[in-house]
C-alpha cells in the first residue's frame, strides 16, 4: 500500500490539481465542495491502477476511502477490473464494498464510470430495491447511480427497470440528474427501446426539465426534435 500511495504522489501536479478543482466543481456550494484533487490525469490513473491491480480488498477499501479524488478513481479502476474477472464469491464482496462506500464515490466521473460495471453488472438479473432506495434519498450521487447503473439493463435490452428508475427522477431538482436521465433516455432509444422511450416522453415532455429533454431527442430527426420541444413550451 505504501508503494502505492507512493506512486500516486509522485505523478501530482499542483497547477492541473488546480485546473481539477475548477472543472468537477470543488467550491463553497458547488456539487464538488470539498473534494481534494492531486492533479493526475486519467490515463496515469488508470496506468497505475494495472500496475496495482492484485491490490487486496481490504486496501482498496482504503484506497477508496482516501480524500484525495484520484485515489477514488484508481481504486474504483481496481473494483472494476477485479470485478470481471472474479467469481461470483469475489463479485458479491465488491458490490457490497462499493455498497457501503457510496459516500466516497462523491462526483458524476467516479459514478459514471463505476455504477454500471460494478452496481449495474451485479444487479442485472437481481432485485433492485436498493436502486429505488436511492432514487429517492437526498444524495445526488445515490441518485445518478440509481439511473446510470441501469445503463447496463440499456445495453442487455432491458428498459423496464430504467424507466421506473426515470419516473422517480424526473421531476428531480439538480442539473446531474437531468441530464443522466436525458442520457439514459436517449441510448434507450439508440439501443433498440425507441418505443419504451417515446412513451416515456409523449408522458412527461410538457413538464420534465428542459435539459433532461434535450439529452433525450439529441439524435432525434430535426422534425420530431421540434415535435418534443414544442410540446415543452405548451
Amino acid at each position: 500500500m505504501d508503494e502505492l500511495i507512493s506512486t500516486i504522489n509522485s505523478h501530482a501536479d499542483p497547477e492541473k490539481a488546480k485546473l481539477l478543482g475548477r472543472f468537477f466543481k470543488t467550491g463553497k456550494g458547488q456539487y464538488g465542495e470539498g473534494d481534494k484533487f492531486l492533479g493526475i490525469m486519467v490515463p496515469v490513473s488508470r496506468t497505475i491502477a494495472r500496475q496495482f491491480y492484485s491490490l487486496s480488498l481490504n486496501d482498496v477499501e482504503q484506497l477508496l476511502h482516501n480524500p484525495a479524488h484520484e485515489c477514488r478513481l484508481i481504486a474504483l479502476i481496481i473494483l472494476i477490473a477485479q470485478f470481471k474477472k472474479g467469481s461470483e464469491e469475489q463479485k458479491k464482496a465488491i458490490f457490497a464494498l462499493y455498497m457501503k462506500s457510496t459516500d466516497y464515490i462523491n462526483n458524476w466521473d467516479l459514478v459514471d464510470l463505476s455504477a454500471p460495471n460494478i452496481v449495474g453488472e451485479y444487479l442485472l438479473n437481481k432485485d433492485i430495491t436498493t436502486l429505488y432506495t436511492f432514487a429517492k434519498s437526498s444524495s445526488l450521487w445515490k441518485k445518478r447511480i440509481s439511473i446510470l447503473a441501469l445503463f447496463t439493463d440499456i445495453k442487455n435490452d432491458r428498459f423496464d427497470r430504467a424507466l421506473s428508475i426515470a419516473e422517480i427522477l424526473v421531476n428531480d431538482s439538480h442539473d446531474l440528474i437531468h441530464k443522466a436521465v436525458g442520457w439514459m433516455l436517449r441510448e434507450m432509444g439508440k439501443r433498440g427501446g425507441l418505443k419504451e422511450e417515446m412513451g416515456f416522453l409523449n408522458k412527461h415532455a410538457a413538464t420534465m426539465p428542459r435539459t433532461m429533454l434535450r439529452y433525450a431527442i439529441e439524435r432525434f430527426p430535426e422534425e420530431k426534435r421540434q415535435f418534443y420541444l414544442k410540446l415543452k413550451n405548451i
